[in-house]
């Protein structure tokens, strides 16, 4: 399935149905006085989150969302039926702006947390309502006001623990179906990753962490070039960015200007994510002698002045992959702890 990360939408909710003007006709009541009921409430509309979505590919065919509008009242004192809400499942990370505005509405981050869009229109009164001591036969009622419309842009971040960035061919791909299930396609081209891929890398007993393939970048990403800021944007919400780097390019590019040139892409779309927990990732490294390759990776991290952690793993051959899963499980659970402690002494206070 192609991934489609941004849509637009039209959400309308229901009108409200209308107040009725109705007397009161039974036999020896001659005066039985108003008896009009209310109208119904229209339906609104909601976007919910779903953990079985992934992507917003649903909202190519169909992008008109309407919910039912409330019946009139009747005779009686009888109220209308309200309009059924709708409800329209997103992926979880949906953004979902007002389109003519530019308002951010809400963002929906939890499965089955549910955003209202579009707020269903008021009932009209059945003239009983208007009865008073001064008017005792009122022949007046009110119409039911019309539901909310809007124009929406529903735009996808993906929600994931670790994102993997690099350039093209580094081999994100064939590290995330190394460490997880999933099966993005591999070949020697750029642009290989059309889409971010989604992995479940289980470590142990409820022990998993979710890894996201950001397609490769190349230099003017920022700008748009290439796939470009489409998909930088993916990396704002991983809690880890693992650095892929080719140490040995089948080009025989210089790795560590290939890294400099990805940094400066991260820097120019948002310098904040320079800040965000960052580990390198050497990879292929089967591809040299070994003492070949630890002599290539020392370079990089010396030409890089990294001081962060930094794995030399082969994710062909699954060399090293274990150990840097094992690390991210437990930096994963390390900062889940620490929110928890936070958490815990805010309500403390």
């Amino acid at each position: 399935m192609r991934f489609v990360d941004e849509t637009r939408i039209k959400v309308i909710a229901g009108d409200g149905g209308n107040g009725v003007v109705s007397f009161r006709r039974e036999k020896f009541i001659p005066r039985g006085g108003p008896d009009g009921g209310d109208g119904g409430d229209g339906g609104s509309v909601f976007l919910v989150g779903s953990h079985d979505l992934n992507t917003l590919s649903d909202f190519r065919t169909i992008r008109t969302y309407t919910a039912r509008q409330g019946t009139k009242g009747s005779g009686r004192n009888m109220t209308g039926k309200k309009g059924d809400d709708l409800f329209v499942q997103v992926p979880n990370g949906t953004l979902v702006y007002d389109e003519n505005t530019g308002e951010l509405i809400g963002d929906i981050t939890r499965h089955e947390q549910a955003l209202l869009v579009a707020q269903g229109g008021f009932h009209g009164l059945g003239n009983t309502r208007f009865k008073s001591s001064v008017n005792r036969t009122p022949r007046q009622c009110s119409e039911g006001s019309a539901g909310e419309r809007r124009e929406l842009r529903l735009e996808l971040k993906v929600l994931a623990d670790v994102g993997l960035l690099g350039l093209p061919n580094a081999g994100k791909s064939t590290l995330i179906r190394a460490v997880s299930h999933a099966q993005p396609k591999v070949a020697n081209y750029p642009f290989t990753t059309l889409h971010p891929n989604l992995g479940v890398v289980n470590v142990g007993a409820s022990q998993s962490f979710v890894i996201a393939d950001i397609p490769g970048l190349i230099e003017g990403a920022a700008e748009g070039a290439g796939l470009g800021i489409q998909f930088l944007k993916h990396l704002s919400r991983t809690r880890v960015l693992l650095h892929v780097i080719d140490i040995a390019p089948f080009d025989q590019t210089d790795p560590v200007k290939n890294a400099q040139t990805i940094l400066h892409e991260l820097e120019k779309y948002n310098p904040a994510m320079l800040d965000e927990p960052r580990w390198l990732v050497l990879n292929k490294t089967d591809l040299l002698p070994d003492d070949e390759a630890e002599a290539v990776c020392d370079n990089i991290i010396q030409g890089l002045d990294w001081q962060g952690p930094a794995y030399r793993v082969s994710a062909e051959s699954k060399r090293g992959t274990q150990q840097l899963v094992f690390d991210i499980m437990a930096y994963l659970e390390e900062e889940k702890d620490k929110i928890k402690t936070t958490e815990a002494s805010k309500e403390t206070d």
